[in-house]
């Protein structure tokens, strides 16, 4: 057993775990900051570009980084954020409602349900998306669509890697304001960079910008 291998192996396991605490951390405090409906935008955009720019191995000072973004971000980032996170609210509220229902309420609950999970699914790429490509506000979320609906694969992995996190979270939830969010968003980009290059590299092979 290579024992100096195993310890680097280690070490850097433990600083991504550090940095994905830290990311949760930044997320809650400056979402909470502005007043959570004000703040989530823009907390989500600077945690997702932080997460981008930690996955190409840059180097930054946390905070400050997180405040600047969040700073010249916030009205499009809050664009892009909250109209869905209302949709997101309410899907969940009716599905929640239609399960209080009963049986009767079966097929609406289940068209909810499915509603939630293709919106998961899309929503899962806008964030990496943003920080990744400079494109106009309101082609980030059809683009998104296009990524979901063209790389099933990859969205599968994505809604697996949620499920994942957010199955880990309900069975202990402490986990939610230590490490959670900040976990996902990380995750999140790492593989949405990865499939981003992919994606790249084959629009390459045939001559595509």
């Amino acid at each position: 057993m290579n024992h100096p291998a195993m310890s680097i192996r280690l070490q850097a396991a433990c600083s991504e775990l550090i940095w994905a605490v830290q990311l949760n951390l930044m997320w809650i405090v400056f979402t909470l900051a502005g007043g959570v409906i004000g703040g989530l935008g823009p907390a989500t955009v600077a945690a997702y570009t932080l997460a981008r720019r930690r996955t190409r191995n840059e180097s930054f000072h946390g905070w400050a980084e997180f405040w600047t973004v969040y700073r010249r971000e916030f009205v499009r980032a809050s664009l892009l954020v909250l109209p869905v996170a209302a949709l997101a609210t309410v899907l969940v509220g009716n599905y929640l409602y239609l399960s209080a229902l009963g049986p009767s309420m079966g097929a609406l609950r289940i068209a909810t349900f499915v509603a939630l999970i293709a919106l998961a699914g899309v929503g899962a790429y806008v964030g990496p998306l943003y920080a990744h490509y400079d494109l106009p506000l309101r082609a980030y979320w059809p683009k998104a669509a296009q990524l979901a609906l063209l790389r099933p694969a990859s969205s599968v992995l994505l809604l697996l890697a949620l499920s994942a996190i957010a199955y880990a979270t309900s069975t202990a939830p402490i986990l939610a304001p230590v490490i959670s969010f900040g976990a996902w968003i990380y995750l999140n980009t790492w593989l949405c960079q990865r499939f981003f290059a992919e994606n790249e590299a084959h629009l390459h092979s045939k001559g595509n910008s």
